[in-house]
C-alpha cells in the first residue's frame, strides 16, 4: 500500500490514490478475484483508514532555525528590560466580505441556521478584507488595520505607523527605539525592498530606530501575533458571516480573553497598488545597519540625518 516501501515507487499504480473498487479490480487482474468490501475489511485489519491531509509542513528547516529563535528571544528580552516597545506583526488570512460561509458554529435557536450564499467562488471583483495585526507584547494589546485593497509592503508599514500614532507613542512617550518581530515572507518579508523603504520613511517621521527580527523560513506559526491575537479573532467570529467591512471591524474590536487582551481595530480604505518596483538607487537611501548574526534577518533602520 505504501509506494515508498512496498514495490516500485515509480510504478504508475499509486495504491493510496485508488478506491477499494479499483484496488479489487487490480488485484483481480493480477492474482485472484476479490470484492471491494473484502478489500476494505483487509485494509482495516492492516490498520489503514481513510484520512485527509493535515497542515503541518512548512518546508525544510533552516540550519540556523533554532539559533535565530534564540536570537529573537534574547533581543525581545533585552528590549523589554529597557522599556523599548516590542510588537509582533503579520497579515491575517484574507477574508471574503459578504454573505458567505464562515467556518465554525455558534449558538442559535434550534433548526434556525444563518443562511448564506451557496457558492463563494473568489472572483477578482469580490470585496476582501486584509487584517494586518500589531500585537504589543508588553501591554497585551492588539491593533488591527483592516485593508480593502492589496496586502503590500506599503500597507504593512502604514498599519504599523497607524499603531504608533494612535497607541504606541502614548504608551511609550520616551521611546526612541522600536523592535518588530515579523515573518520572513509576505508583505513584511526580509527580501521586500518596499517594506524597507517604507520603514525608512517611518523612522524619519517618528525619529525611531526600528530594529526588525524576522522568523526563519517555514516558522510563521511561531510568531506571537498568530496565537496571541489572530487565534482569538478567529474564535470570536466563528460561524458569523462577514457580511460587510463594518461587521469585520466590530467583531475584531470585540475580541477579548480572560487574560485581558484588548483589541483596537480600524478600517483602511486607502489604495495600496501592487507591483511597485524599488530601484537600486532608492534602496541605497535606506539607513540600514545589519546585525552580526544573519544581517539579512536582523537589522536596524535608523532615521536619516538631515
Amino acid at each position: 500500500m505504501e509506494p515508498v516501501s512496498r514495490g516500485d515507487p515509480q510504478s504508475p499504480l499509486r495504491w493510496t490514490c485508488k478506491s477499494t473498487r479499483n484496488i479489487a479490480k487490480e488485484i483481480g487482474r493480477r492474482t485472484i478475484a476479490i470484492s471491494h468490501e473484502k478489500v476494505a475489511q483487509l485494509l482495516r485489519q492492516l490498520n489503514y483508514s481513510l484520512q485527509g491531509n493535515r497542515k503541518t509542513k512548512e518546508g525544510a528547516d533552516h540550519p540556523d532555525r533554532d539559533a535565530q529563535f534564540r536570537y529573537i528571544n534574547e533581543s525581545v528580552a533585552k528590549a523589554m528590560q529597557k522599556g523599548t516597545p516590542v510588537v509582533s506583526v503579520d497579515t491575517k488570512k484574507k477574508e471574503l466580505v459578504g454573505e458567505y460561509e464562515n467556518k465554525g458554529r455558534q449558538w442559535r435557536k434550534s433548526k434556525s441556521p444563518r443562511l448564506v450564499n451557496g457558492h463563494d467562488f473568489a472572483t477578482p471583483d469580490l470585496p476582501r478584507a486584509y487584517p494586518y495585526g500589531i500585537y504589543d507584547l508588553r501591554q497585551n494589546r492588539g491593533f488591527v488595520n483592516v485593508g480593502t485593497d492589496h496586502d503590500t509592503g506599503a500597507f504593512a508599514v502604514a498599519s504599523i505607523r497607524g499603531w504608533w500614532r494612535y497607541e504606541g507613542k502614548k504608551m511609550y512617550p520616551r521611546a526612541d527605539r522600536l523592535l518588530i518581530t515579523a515573518d520572513g515572507g509576505g508583505s513584511n518579508g526580509y527580501r521586500l525592498r518596499l517594506w524597507k523603504i517604507k520603514l525608512q520613511n517611518m523612522a524619519n517621521e517618528t525619529g525611531l530606530s526600528i530594529k526588525v527580527c524576522h522568523f526563519p523560513p517555514g516558522t510563521s506559526k511561531w510568531n506571537k501575533v498568530e496565537h496571541r491575537l489572530f487565534s482569538f479573532i478567529s474564535s470570536n467570529w466563528r460561524g458569523e458571516p462577514l457580511s460587510d467591512y463594518e461587521t469585520v471591524v466590530r467583531l475584531i474590536a470585540h475580541t477579548t480573553t480572560s487574560k485581558g487582551l484588548a483589541v483596537t481595530c480600524r478600517l483602511d480604505r486607502r489604495k495600496y497598488p501592487s507591483g511597485i518596483k524599488v530601484s537600486d538607487e532608492e534602496i541605497k537611501s535606506v539607513n540600514i545597519v545589519p546585525c552580526e548574526f544573519h544581517g539579512e534577518w536582523n537589522y536596524t533602520i535608523k532615521p536619516n540625518v538631515k
